[in-house]
């Protein structure tokens, strides 16, 4: 029931994009939320305790992955993360998708590397349009209060 709580979350961040995008009057959860389609990241976000950062006043770049690319993972995998005694392993994730600071499309460049929340270093390839590491970017620059949002068509995992 929780996960189905966290996916309707994520889910309403990103139907509410469309609406609320001129007037970047919601913030990123509160955009994915709205959206319909981040129910699973939602979710994911708020089995880590990060809601309350991702409203904050930031500014963030999150990189944020449909139901269909958290779906896509090995089957159990959201399911393993989800649980409480994964928190640190999701967190990670999680933080590996979110870059410092207001990334707009037009501010990326070929083969640049971004350092991450998490730590690491993703990867920005625009040879065949844009790509994050190995996942594409199918919608970008969705504005937001306290930053922007570019939606992936993968979950991308930091190195171990």
């Amino acid at each position: 029931m929780f996960r189905k709580l966290a996916i309707a979350g994520v889910a309403s961040l990103f139907v509410g994009t469309a609406t609320y995008a001129d007037g970047h009057s919601k913030d990123i959860v509160d955009t994915a939320v709205g959206a319909g389609s981040f129910e699973t990241l939602v979710a994911a976000v708020q089995a880590a305790e990060l809601v309350d950062t991702l409203k904050g006043e930031g500014p963030f770049t999150v990189f944020a992955p449909t139901d269909e690319a958290f779906a896509a993972l090995p089957e159990g995998t959201v399911e393993t993360l989800l649980k409480p005694e994964n928190k640190d392993q999701l967190v990670a994730v999680l933080t590996y998708h979110v870059v410092p600071g207001k990334v707009m499309s037009g501010d990326l460049s070929d083969d640049m590397k971004a350092a991450t929340v998490q730590g690491g270093e993703i990867t920005i390839d625009l040879d065949n349009g844009v790509m994050i590491n190995d996942a594409n970017v199918v919608q970008a620059d969705i504005e937001t209060s306290n930053g922007v949002i570019h939606v992936i068509d993968k979950v991308i995992l930091p190195e171990s």
